[in-house]
């Protein structure tokens, strides 16, 4: 595999990722992409993983690691965005790719910093701020809202306080170390990891993530649930081309780290 293609497909230079999944889940594209340089994507064993191979040739992370998963699944999920791929390589196209790029090199060295930086969004966590009008936004928040307090409440025992408006509301540090147990184990296996952070940093809720990690949630509905403010600005102000364009892609790697935990969970 080419040195250039590395440098180009997961930026040149400091990386601005470093432990942070979803920065590399979302990192902005350079105008050139490179080539596809490759006919056929399979996926082997090597090293005891499995790894997405480019004509024979295993594809590499920038930092020269294996771009391989911890099973036949989770390396298929990647392996499909490559043979995708058209004329050029255009990672907006390969969420999946990216997420386990960052698990692979950054999360795997940093996996305590990324689990407190999951329970920390809990602290202030979106489904705990509640309009007090108009109607049809409390209405939409309570719809979306309320299932993902009712799973932190019925699968770890955790009540969350609920505020309304912008004012602060300190949450009760049991309820925090409740959903603790949840984060950690996924802090087993950095792709997991990687995947449950890109979940909750796109929903701004650790609580959204677990809905969907743990499936009491759809990964549409949980992405639903984290665009409950903006569909509702999107339907009373309206919206432009660039708006949509980022939600389309804030869905596409939410739908790609939730089927990443699937792959890995079974």
């Amino acid at each position: 595999m080419r040195d250039d293609l590395i440098a180009d497909w997961f930026h040149d230079g400091g990386d601005p990722a470093r432990h942070d999944p979803v920065r590399a889940a979302q990192a902005a594209l350079k105008p050139r992409l490179p080539k596809r340089f490759y006919a056929e994507v399979m996926v082997a064993v090597l090293e005891g993983r499995h790894a997405v191979m480019l004509d024979g040739r295993p594809a590499r992370t920038k930092a020269r690691a294996l771009l391989a998963g911890e099973n036949a699944a989770v390396a298929a999920l990647v392996a499909a965005e490559w043979a995708a791929q058209g004329a050029v390589i255009d990672p907006a196209t390969m969420p999946a790719t990216r997420i386990l790029h960052a698990a692979i090199d950054h999360v795997e060295t940093a996996r305590a910093a990324v689990a407190e930086e999951i329970l920390a969004y809990a602290g202030t966590d979106l489904v705990c701020y509640r309009a007090g009008d108009p109607e049809r936004l409390v209405a939409m928040q309570a719809r979306h809202w309320d299932p993902v307090l009712d799973h932190a409440r019925a699968t770890y025992g955790a009540r969350f306080a609920l505020a309304e408006g912008v004012c602060h509301v300190a949450q009760d540090l049991a309820s925090l170390a409740a959903i603790r147990p949840g984060i950690a184990s996924r802090a087993g296996s950095a792709a997991r990891l990687a995947a449950l952070h890109v979940l909750t940093t796109i929903s701004g809720s650790a609580l959204i993530a677990l809905a969907v990690a743990d499936r009491a949630l759809d990964a549409e509905a949980g992405f639903d649930a984290g665009e409950v403010d903006a569909d509702f600005e999107m339907a009373v102000w309206g919206s432009d081309a660039e708006a949509e364009a980022r939600r389309r892609n804030r869905r596409a790697d939410f739908l790609a780290a939730a089927a990443i935990l699937r792959a890995l969970e079974g």
